[in-house]
């Protein structure tokens, strides 16, 4: 049985290792009679094996209870969020500064945006912490928690007091009272009371969902009730930026025991195609997005036109035959087209002279009726629908004439029963027309919520730009490694875990951020290090030969992990020889008489170095010391035997599309592209290679992580190795 005995200075109560040492059901022992100022000390025993740990350290304290506490995952499930919980235990006492408290509770606040606990799905240390940073502070905080500033930290800080009342209630009450910590009314409660009710079952419902409704961050949405919808355009594979809209509306739908419908845009025959059709549901079962069903715009087609028709009799659409660059002029100055007023009948003739796609119905389009005068151009007559004779990717060629997005999307939202449409804040001003459309069609209204468009450096992320560089071949297609697409990024080395880890920590945050691929990368080095496979290559070009007088006369094997620390990776066959090769950047940073390290061998001693008349070093003579410790040399090198097992190796390193991180307004990307995108560094690699399957992620020492595109097929036929960037490689 553990035991806690916790000495510390009365007005500064170790909150965090008190509320997690009793909600884990661990006995602690408290002297509040130390001075002022004084460290808080420990001292952990246990009966079992007479234990004992004594220090000042409460997160190491804190690491212990969670360790041992008996509710599950307290200081995580893997080692991964164990180290995402340290990060937040550094960063707790941050509360503690006055000066940054509110700086904390901001930066809290928008990580909860999208989040219930903050590493993992649920209750850890990391939460305790920052919870008892905020408790402990008092009056401060409870200022803040009755405004309305930092909502989603207020949520969570709540929800947590809810479910673990009782304990909470006795720590803040003994410890933080008289610093005036008012109790939690989640905001169902609150009407409640403000409402009054005599009926016990209908109180028990509420009480039941008052949790749930705490984590709410959409507009008037219900547990249950909610129906979103995920709506690309089959116009190219998706990037991520479309990534970060998917991923938000399953987390809603999810939050909310909701609906999620996959919805193709297919309202222009020109850019669409079958093939992106595919490939989109492709990508979006890779990101493990969980949908209900899957519709088509192309669905609605006939009730998209009888509304037209509506509009049209009711004069709230027109016919406009004004040429299009003119009809943008007019729009931009605020003049009404020549058109605007036709009788409905004079339109529904145009009308019908556009369904049958005539030469006079090729001239025209269906624009409606709203506001030419307003200061929002989005609302001054925007078109509903244009001629097109080319033929559907679905239906063929039954129509001459397609909806625009913003006349189809508001309508098929509201029959589709959609309560809630997820928008990028780019379309902000749209959002206006948006409402007034549907106002005019007679439907119900749909909840329009905006999140900031994922925007990175040095990225093109235009459909159009990028179908150019797939036309142009300068790329090798849609899923090239440069391209910001998910089959790109994943085909680079992308773990899809680190893009949805990357793409909730941004949030739903409205401001517009450039980030850069660096963090992405980081996150994916977290994920891939622990577990991927170590093997070695040289360099092909003037790699060295090493001749070592006393090595093993007839080459022998051992077998060694492919992982030192991570069983899971499997074993390798290493092949020792009298000769061996090494990298020329290695050989020729070496000295003559200096000890190296061979990786994986032991130590050796370099006697002699060899060069051509150029100074190039050609080859070494040296001899083992195997018993010299690796602690003395500066040099750890890897090697590779003089055999012919060894593979050949195609090393595939990448650079972005364009030279500029972000381009400015109007400037054409042609004249930012970037003339060197791709290096290929031909090498030899060590035997056991030859076993890599096809999108493997390897660790070639010292050289970075790489993910297998080409596997082993003949000996003349190289094994081709994307590098994979890991946040620090980026030019």
């Amino acid at each position: 049985m553990m035991e806690v005995k916790l000495s510390f200075p009365g007005d500064n109560p170790p909150l965090s290792v008190i509320a997690t040492a009793k909600l884990a059901g661990i006995p602690i022992s408290v002297d509040s009679s130390l001075a002022s100022g004084s460290l808080p000390t420990f001292l952990i025993s246990s009966s079992d094996n007479e234990l004992k740990l004594r220090g000042t350290s409460l997160n190491t304290l804190l690491r212990c209870l969670g360790r041992v506490a008996s509710i599950p995952n307290l200081y995580g499930q893997d080692a991964f969020e164990s180290c995402q919980i340290d990060e937040w235990l550094e960063y707790a006492p941050t509360f503690s500064i006055g000066s940054e408290f509110e700086n904390a509770c901001s930066y809290v606040d928008g990580i909860l945006l999208k989040r219930t606990f903050l590493v993992g799905f649920s209750l850890s240390i990391a939460d305790i912490a920052i919870w008892s940073g905020l408790a402990g502070s008092g009056q401060r905080w409870e200022s803040l928690r009755k405004s309305k500033k930092y909502q989603n930290l207020v949520r969570w800080f709540n929800s947590i007091f809810a479910e673990y009342n009782t304990v909470l209630n006795e720590v803040t009450g003994t410890y933080v009272v008289k610093r005036g910590l008012g109790k939690p009314v989640p905001a169902k409660m609150k009407e409640k009371e403000q409402q009054g009710s005599n009926n016990g079952d209908a109180n028990e419902k509420g009480r039941a969902s008052s949790k749930a409704t705490a984590e709410v961050d959409l507009p008037d949405a219900e547990i249950g009730n909610v129906r979103l919808r995920f709506a690309p355009e089959p116009s190219g594979y998706l990037h991520i930026g479309h990534s970060k809209a998917a991923l938000m509306n399953q987390y809603f739908a999810q939050r909310y025991q909701g609906q999620l419908i996959v919805r193709f845009d297919d309202t222009n025959p020109a850019k669409e195609s079958n093939e992106f059709v595919e490939n989109l549901l492709k990508d979006i079962e890779t990101l493990g997005i969980k949908y209900d069903t899957v519709t088509y715009t192309s669905d609605y087609f006939p009730q998209l036109m009888e509304m037209a028709e509506n509009l049209i009799r009711n004069g709230k659409a027109y016919v406009d035959d004004t040429p299009r660059e003119q009809m943008q002029k007019e729009r931009m100055d605020g003049i009404e087209s020549k058109c605007r007023n036709n009788s409905p009948e004079k339109n529904m003739e145009l009308w019908k002279e556009m369904i049958a796609g005539s030469e006079r119905g090729l001239m025209c389009c269906l624009r409606g009726k709203l506001d030419m005068q307003d200061p929002n151009k989005s609302l001054r007559d925007p078109v509903y629908y244009r001629c097109n004779p080319l033929p559907h990717h679905r239906i063929g060629s039954k129509y001459k004439l397609y909806p625009t997005y913003d006349f189809a999307c508001p309508f098929v939202d509201a029959k589709e029963g959609i309560t809630h449409a997820l928008r990028s804040s780019e379309y902000h001003d749209r959002n206006a027309q948006y409402h007034r459309i549907q106002e005019d069609m007679g439907v119900k209204k749909v909840h329009i919520y905006e999140f900031s468009r994922l925007n990175l450096v040095y990225t093109l992320l235009s459909k159009r730009k990028l179908l150019w560089f797939v036309q142009n071949g300068k790329v090798d297609g849609w899923d090239d490694p440069r391209f910001p697409t998910v089959q790109g990024i994943v085909r680079r080395g992308l773990k899809v875990d680190a893009l949805i880890q990357f793409i909730l920590e941004q949030g739903a945050s409205k401001n517009l951020n450039l980030m850069e691929w660096d963090k992405l990368w980081t996150i994916n080095k977290k994920i891939i290090d622990p577990v991927c496979p170590r093997h070695t290559a040289v360099i092909e070009e003037k790699r060295v030969l090493v001749t070592l007088a006393d090595g093993p006369e007839k080459p022998f094997v051992r077998i060694i992990p492919r992982h030192k620390k991570y069983e899971g990776a499997g074993q390798k066959s290493t092949t020792y020889t009298k000769r061996i090769w090494i990298d020329y950047a290695d050989a020729a940073s070496i000295s003559e008489n200096e000890e190296i390290t061979l990786m994986d061998w032991g130590n050796a001693i370099i006697k002699e170095i060899r060069k051509d008349q150029d100074g190039i070093v050609t080859e070494l003579m040296g001899v083992l010391h195997i018993e010299g410790s690796v602690k003395t040399t500066k040099l750890k090198l890897t090697w590779l035997p003089e055999t012919s097992e060894l593979v050949n190796l195609s090393l595939m390193e990448f650079d972005y599309l364009i030279t500029k991180k972000k381009l400015d307004e109007g400037e054409d990307f042609l004249d930012a592209l970037n003339p060197c995108t791709k290096r290929e560094i031909a090498a030899v690699g060590d035997s056991n290679i030859r076993n890599l399957k096809r999108g493997e992620i390897v660790q070639l020492e010292r050289k970075g992580y790489y993910r297998c595109d080409v596997p082993f097929i003949r000996p003349s036929k190289p094994v081709v190795l994307f590098a994979i960037p890991d946040g620090r490689q980026q030019k």
